[in-house]
């Protein structure tokens, strides 16, 4: 049987670009911000880095698909560089790649970058696929707010939550997370709602309304990883670990027959699973101290907080009222603001909620600093309900 990475990668440093309408950086500017930061924060030089994993989702840097733009806009000293992508949760895999590049002892330090420039690209959010027999069954049309607002229906109709009471939770997730992004400098959205405002918005997919949709971003997001021993050596004090990374891909069961009923996302449960038996972890309600989750649309993070077993089923609506999961509840989700007021640019989001995961660990995230947090957990999810990809990462301070 597999043991597990359970503390045998520490982070040595972290960076994040401002996410935002970055019309004054191409990519090459973004992943230099968010590597220039990871580097002053690890200490290290670029002839110290063994090897580099480099994320990004739409081919809008013109360079093909190998890991050049990232080797040449950093000017690394020509390690291996290894480009992945994996839907919406390719910053995930860059950083999975990476963590394990040395937890198997093949790396003494890698890098992992994920970016995105989707303002340029002229992306709006609002894909459409490719007419076809079932496409509007359960497709949408391809549309990724009408996808998520039929998961909001089956939701409803499996627990029998009233259209009000359900509208009304997912408008206080919205109106939680822009309270958070407001104490962010780095977030694209830094204004708080108010109920009013959610409730009252234009209209996008019923009951999914503006505010309880992510925008488009440009951004990049940087790790910097070891091994303890080493970052030990170095002097590093609080030393962060990853005690989880676990990544779950759907096989098409779900989009296939009627055994999926639309109301969950499969993989998350099947990675969260995992995941807290490689943490050790046998009670998350009570043993994680914060989340940041892939809140694309508000009733992904609801329906996300069942699925990573913290609320039981059909009860996040009351949790969500309760505060449960706001700054100074019992515990907090996306209290960097989330996707909500970041946006979403797809190759660096993973890599994002990481970031201030870390940052919370060390006590280093200023007015947003939660009391003494000691383990994180970032879940980010690509593709559409019925077929996805998961991964859910824990990390926390070294020996929690």
């Amino acid at each position: 049987m597999p043991s597990g990475i359970k503390d045998k990668v520490a982070i040595l440093g972290m960076g994040c670009a401002k996410f935002g309408e970055r019309w004054d950086s191409g990519p090459d500017e973004l992943m230099v911000e968010a590597y220039l930061e990871a580097m002053g924060d690890a200490g290290i030089e670029p002839s110290q880095l063994d090897a580099a994993w480099f994320s990004t989702h739409i081919d809008e840097l013109g360079t093909g698909k190998g890991g050049t733009p990232l080797s040449i806009a950093l000017r690394l000293p020509n390690i291996g560089v290894t480009r992945v992508e994996n839907f919406c949760a390719s910053g995930s895999e860059a950083f999975r790649g990476a963590v394990y590049a040395v937890a198997s002892g093949a790396c003494d330090i890698a890098l992992a970058v994920g970016v995105e420039k989707l303002k340029d690209t002229g992306y709006g959010g609002l894909p459409t696929g490719s007419p076809g027999t079932l496409m509007p069954q359960w497709g949408a049309n391809g549309s990724a707010p009408g996808n998520f607002a039929q998961l909001a229906s089956a939701y409803r109709a499996k627990h029998g939550a009233s259209k009000e009471d359900l509208k009304r939770a997912i408008a206080h997730i919205s109106i939680k997370s822009h309270a958070n992004g407001a104490k962010n400098a780095k977030a694209h959205l830094q204004k708080p709602i108010t109920e009013e405002q959610v409730m009252n918005a234009p209209m996008i997919a019923e009951p999914l309304g503006l505010f309880d949709c992510c925008g488009v971003s440009d951004g990049a997001a940087a790790a910097i990883v070891t091994t303890p021993e080493i970052a030990k050596a170095m002097g590093k004090k609080d030393i962060v670990t990853v005690k989880a990374l676990q990544l779950s891909v759907s096989n098409g069961l779900e989009a296939s027959h009627n055994s999926w009923d639309g109301s969950y996302f499969h993989t998350t449960r099947i990675a969260a699973r995992k995941a807290y038996r490689e943490a050790g972890i046998d009670n998350p309600r009570q043993d994680v101290s914060m989340f940041e989750v892939h809140d694309c649309f508000s009733i992904t993070e609801l329906v996300t907080m069942e699925d990573l077993f913290i609320s039981p089923e059909g009860g996040a609506i009351r949790d969500v009222m309760d505060g449960f999961y706001d700054a100074d509840g019992k515990v907090p989700c996306q209290i960097d603001g989330g996707l909500k007021c970041f946006g979403h640019p797809i190759g660096a989001s993973g890599l994002r909620m990481l970031y201030e995961m870390y940052l919370q660990l060390q006590g280093r995230a200023g007015a947003r600093q939660l009391g003494a947090p000691k383990i994180g957990l970032t879940h980010n999810l690509g593709g559409s309900p019925n077929t996805n990809v998961c991964s859910v990462a824990i990390i926390g301070a070294q020996g929690a």
